[in-house]
């Protein structure tokens, strides 16, 4: 079990003695957390004493009492921001004091808890900052690791996942104090687009998935002879709830058994990175054809869209990490700008070429082809 360090400044010896009660056996253990974390507690009773022990060392967390003896809570707060130490400060507050709270905020506090708190108030502002230091941890390690991508994801999903949570959630309350009446026909648009940042979402999470799979170092991959056509038919079930919804006919046009040697999980990537694209991108009363050529020599996964077009500058981008094309037709689109740079990877590894012809307003038509071993 590792252990976040806290120091707790404050002038009272029972303060100090009841944070370190309450946290001694107290742990914090999240799904995504390997292991759980307690805590160790250090204790300064003056903001002068607070900032020597800062000299010496740095800790994870800083409980901060503002009424000190001396100089207050809040200049100590100011030495932290101005020395740039990497803690995250929760600061201790007696009363309520709009004033303080913003000079506090503006200078960096994380988090306030009330005076006097109540061991549950501790716990759950312990459990709040616990989280984000481990989550700055991991991103902080794939960082030096070398795992760039991951970083920008992580920072790319938690952005992109806040609005539409928020959007719903919003839309829900609405939906539950009633506000816009008794009739349920009142709330169909809260509902249609809390469905739509639902899928949002839920193609975010695909992504992250799909870019875990490839980057696992534990991942074997499992080649065998595919039967591609049902694999591309159930790419098309899949995705038909979401050509339904936005009004997409998808078309699939294959030969009864087309094989190909590969590993099915990476093929199902590709096929519904293509066809989400042609649904997501795509008119009212679109269509998606699907179409799988064989021939002695290769085989071709072909995807046809009637949808809004890329122009050749932007198609120039397609292939690259969190590239989203964003023009008039697509800025209200979300995504995380990865299924390409995914399907591109995929491909590289069989040795396979992708190409993309489009037209503006009229489509666009993607097409690999793997060589036959």
């Amino acid at each position: 079990m590792e252990n976040f360090n806290i120091l707790v400044v404050d002038d009272e010896p029972g303060i100090r003695a009841g944070i370190r009660r309450v946290l001694r056996k107290f742990t914090v253990d999240y799904p995504f957390m390997d292991d759980e974390f307690g805590f160790t507690v250090e204790e300064a009773s003056t903001g002068e004493e607070a900032i020597e022990n800062l000299k010496e060392a740095t800790p994870d967390i800083i409980l901060l009492d503002n009424k000190l003896p001396g100089i207050q809570g809040i200049d100590v707060l100011e030495y932290i921001n101005e020395n740039q130490i990497d803690a995250y400060v929760v600061m201790i507050t007696s009363y309520a004091s709009l004033d303080l709270a913003v000079k506090a905020t503006k200078h960096g506090a994380f988090d306030f808890v009330p005076k006097p708190f109540t061991p549950q108030e501790l716990r759950s502002s312990m459990e709040n900052v616990s989280k984000q230091l481990f989550l700055k941890r991991m991103t902080a390690k794939m960082h030096k690791e070398g795992k760039q991508i991951r970083f920008q994801f992580l920072s790319l999903l938690s952005h992109e996942l806040k609005a539409p949570l928020t959007a719903v959630e919003g839309y829900l309350r609405m939906m539950q104090e009633k506000s816009a009446g008794e009739n349920i026909d009142d709330y169909m648009k809260m509902i249609t687009r809390s469905l739509d940042r639902i899928q949002g979402m839920r193609n975010m999470i695909m992504d992250l998935l799909d870019l875990t799979k490839l980057e696992s170092e534990k991942k074997q991959r499992s080649i065998e002879q595919c039967n591609l056509t049902q694999l591309a038919d159930n790419a098309l079930a899949t995705m038909q709830p979401f050509a339904i919804q936005k009004d997409v006919e998808l078309i699939l046009d294959a030969p009864e058994n087309v094989k190909l040697t590969a590993d099915p999980e990476e093929i199902e990537i590709i096929l519904n990175n293509l066809i989400s694209n042609g649904i997501k991108y795509n008119k009212t009363h679109g269509k998606v054809i699907l179409k799988l050529e064989e021939n002695e020599h290769n085989v071709k996964i072909i995807v046809e869209d009637t949808g809004f077009g890329i122009s050749d500058e932007d198609q120039k981008q397609l292939f690259k990490e969190f590239v989203r094309i964003k023009n008039d037709k697509t800025k209200h689109i979300s995504g995380s700008g990865l299924g390409l740079s995914i399907v591109k990877r995929i491909t590289d590894n069989y040795q396979a070429k992708i190409s993309v012809k489009s037209e503006i307003e009229k489509g666009s038509v993607f097409c690999i082809t793997f060589l036959k071993t």
